[in-house]
């Protein structure tokens, strides 16, 4: 097979020769180098920076992002739990004619149009190499990084061996050096070409935009949703603490007789001073002290309850509810918190669903056209759910569809549902009564 066949990536261009071997984003010393762009930062600030961000610059705005989860305890475990929840699944290329095809796709051979020997092939064929490669997981885990983003790009080394061009390696794409065209098309830049950046090559790179806001990458995002949250809560919290260092610690009088001299006055105030800090101090008789409790009688600020409040709407951008991820002051029960665990399995699926697309549409279909053809179907890459069911129900449920109704369920998504791994080749398996 000739390795000059034409592919349409996801860019809309066509590819009349495979990409170069080797990488062609390397590493600068300019990456490393950052602004603190959330320093001192203010509203007009922030708006400031996302128009940056819709002119085509992401530079000040992906520092900022980084700077947001570090800051934030709260945005920071949220961020992790949307992202981790992906990312701790395990991956698994699966077959074109396991379940649903594709009706873009190019189908032959069986009645139901897709070669079932061909596709098994490459889905194999695609499974072997990606397992193979030690930065998947690394690149899968920088693509996460989308979901706040809206945009995560890592370039594909592919590398030319006995005839034959596979992909080797995933190398991430620092954030900062991500750049948009007139057109709102991504670009990257380098030292040959540091202000325009170079077009994305087709079968090269990969770009995940999960969240973009009618067509354009650099206007989504939960981190742009999140911003202006972030920044009340900031000044939320510096009011407070600024607040708790002048409200916050009891107010000490010591007063004195009206013939006390200037030293004595300033012996006294001294010895408040010294009260405040070491909690001890010894004055005459003739002193009377008082401690006056801070806010005593006064209600309470209401710095925490804005706070909370700020932190349950990040919970929501990002999750979708808030039960779990904090139930303290909430009015909550079994029932509700069930069914905000549903609605965050909800968020679970969207993003795989919008991963493999990506994975499958960015990398799998350049690696089955330059290994099989244009007629091939291209797998499907997918993250295996561990949800919790009652196997002892659903063994019942596939029973009756099975032995009584006569559906005709795959074997492989039977042992995945169950838990239980297929024998493989020279395994002893378990014989049962079942037919």
């Amino acid at each position: 097979m000739r390795l000059s066949q034409r592919i349409v990536n996801a860019f809309g261009a066509v590819l009349d020769r495979p990409p170069k071997n080797g990488r062609l984003v390397f590493p600068r010393k300019e990456d490393s180098i950052r602004d603190y762009t959330s320093a001192g930062l203010t509203p007009s600030r922030l708006l400031a920076i996302l128009r940056e961000a819709d002119d085509g610059s992401l530079s000040s705005t992906m520092q900022l992002f980084e700077e947001m989860e570090e800051k934030d305890a709260h945005l920071f475990s949220v961020a992790n739990t949307r992202r981790l929840a992906l990312t701790g699944l395990e991956w698994q290329v699966v077959s074109a004619s396991d379940g649903v095809g594709d009706p873009a796709e190019t189908r032959s051979g069986t009645p139901g149009g897709i070669d079932a020997g061909l596709a098994e092939e490459a889905a194999a064929y695609c499974r072997e190499v990606l397992a193979s490669m030690e930065s998947l997981d690394e690149a899968l885990r920088h693509l996460s990084l989308a979901t706040g983003r809206n945009i995560a790009i890592a370039e594909v080394v592919w590398e030319a061996a006995a005839g034959e061009l596979r992909p080797v390696e995933i190398v991430p794409i620092d954030f900062t050096r991500i750049v948009f065209d007139e057109f709102d098309r991504p670009r990257i830049l380098t030292e040959d070409e540091p202000r325009d950046g170079i077009e994305l090559v087709p079968a090269k790179f990969i770009v995940h935009t999960p969240h973009s806001a009618g067509g354009h990458p650099q206007r989504g995002g939960l981190l742009r949703v999140t911003a202006m949250v972030y920044l009340a809560k900031n000044l939320a919290l510096k009011d407070w603490m600024i607040f708790t260092e002048l409200f916050g610690m009891p107010v000490r009088i010591a007063r004195y007789e009206p013939n006390a001299t200037a030293e004595e006055k300033r012996e006294l105030l001294r010895m408040l001073e010294s009260l405040g800090s070491n909690a001890a101090g010894i004055f005459s008789r003739a002193v009377e002290l008082e401690v006056i409790a801070a806010n005593r009688g006064a209600p309470a600020p209401p710095y925490e309850s804005l706070i909370s409040f700020l932190n349950r709407e990040m919970s929501k951008a990002w999750l979708g509810q808030t039960l779990t991820t904090e139930t303290a002051g909430q009015s909550s029960s079994f029932a509700a918190t069930r069914i905000h665990e549903v609605v965050r399995q909800d968020v679970l699926a969207d993003d795989i669903r919008k991963e493999g697309c990506t994975i499958r549409r960015d990398l799998l279909l350049p690696m089955t056209r330059f290994k099989f053809g244009s007629s091939a179907p291209v797998p499907r890459f997918r993250r295996r759910q561990g949800a919790a069911r009652d196997v002892e129900q659903l063994a019942r449920v596939l029973d009756l569809a099975v032995n009584r109704l006569g559906a005709k369920v795959p074997a492989r998504w039977a042992h995945d549902a169950l838990g239980m791994p297929m024998s493989g080749e020279g395994d002893t398996s378990l014989s049962g009564e079942a037919r």
